[in-house]
């Protein structure tokens, strides 16, 4: 009898204890794991806006603020920059289609760049790839190539300048040869006017572009090679099948610097080389903007010409991007 006793009094004293937990564990509110209800997560909101607030900041203001006002600038009738501004809708943009000057800047450029990137980027492709193998004497030839880079604008100018004169380098090597009916004052002919700031641009940008592809192509395994070599494959072989696929994205990389290169700097070329002539044989859409903003004090209608290219340099990323676009 008292043992039974003792059963239903542990067993009441058991169920009390269960009840007592049940009512604390319902009365007390459970903690949320989720991390936006956490004091930690203000505080890496607070050092998030902290770290990155000046870079958005600076962002805003001197990426996105400028193309803003670019777009804003190029629907004024705004003459000098201390002239009166009167908003003036799409006329600049009308203007511009029917200009005849945009329309053989538009032709000088696409000429530019069309000729200029077909020969740039497989040449120096090439002799990257040969820089890429270390041949005898390969650091004497990187600096070499890269030494055009580290000259100024104006010295590069003035250094062709004097090869295209009429008693520079061309005309002389050309006489030599008795071939004195194809010298030319190349710099000014309306017919080789453009193709003398082709050369300038050939000239420093295969070094700078060789000396890049050969840091990329450095990094693929020799053993590649070696493999390849020993299936008798010759180094034309090697640079289709092996160099080129795995540096792929690279050259669209670099081809899309050189395009936006082209497109938008090569006003500075041609102010200090031919100013734009012989009449307008080698003006550009770049130098047409700087013209129309600095020398005819047309600011509405040069950002209007600024708006165009900027809608080119993007319509020309994507497309070089679809082109390089790995095939894995």
């Amino acid at each position: 009898m008292s043992s039974s006793f003792d059963l239903d009094t542990q067993s009441a004293e058991l169920t009390v204890k269960k009840t007592d937990a049940f009512k604390a564990s319902v009365g007390q509110p459970k903690r949320s794991n989720s991390p936006f209800s956490s004091k930690r997560w203000r505080r890496d909101l607070i050092a998030l806006i902290i770290f990155t607030g000046p870079a958005i900041l600076w962002y805003l203001f001197f990426m996105v603020g400028p193309f803003a006002s670019m777009f804003y600038y190029s629907t004024l009738n705004w003459g000098s920059l201390l002239a009166p501004k009167y908003f003036d809708g799409l006329h600049n943009y009308t203007y511009m289609f029917n200009d005849p000057t945009f329309y053989i800047a538009l032709r000088n450029t696409a000429v530019h760049i069309g000729v200029t990137i077909p020969i740039l980027i497989p040449i120096s492709f090439l002799l990257g790839y040969y820089l890429s193998l270390r041949p005898p004497g390969y650091q004497f030839l990187n600096v070499v190539c890269f030494t055009p880079t580290l000259m100024s604008a104006v010295a590069a100018t003035m250094l062709f300048i004097g090869i295209y004169a009429p008693n520079g380098i061309i005309n002389a090597l050309l006489n030599a040869v008795h071939l004195q009916a194809l010298t030319h004052l190349w710099n000014a002919d309306t017919s080789t006017a453009l193709g003398s700031i082709i050369g300038i641009n050939l000239w420093g940008g295969i070094g700078f572009c060789a000396v890049v592809f050969a840091a990329r192509l450095s990094g693929i395994s020799s053993e590649l090679y070696e493999a390849a070599q020993i299936d008798g494959a010759t180094h034309w072989e090697k640079i289709r099948f092996i160099a080129f696929p795995m540096a792929r994205d690279f050259v669209g990389v670099m081809t899309m610097l050189q395009f936006l290169g082209l497109l938008l700097g090569s006003a500075q070329t041609v102010l200090l080389l031919t100013k734009g002539g012989p009449g307008t044989s080698s003006t550009t859409i770049s130098f047409l903007l700087y013209n129309e903003a600095f020398v005819s004090s047309h600011l509405g209608y040069s950002q209007a010409i600024g708006t165009f290219l900027f809608f080119v340099s993007v319509l020309g990323m994507l497309l070089i991007r679809s082109l390089f676009r790995p095939a894995y």
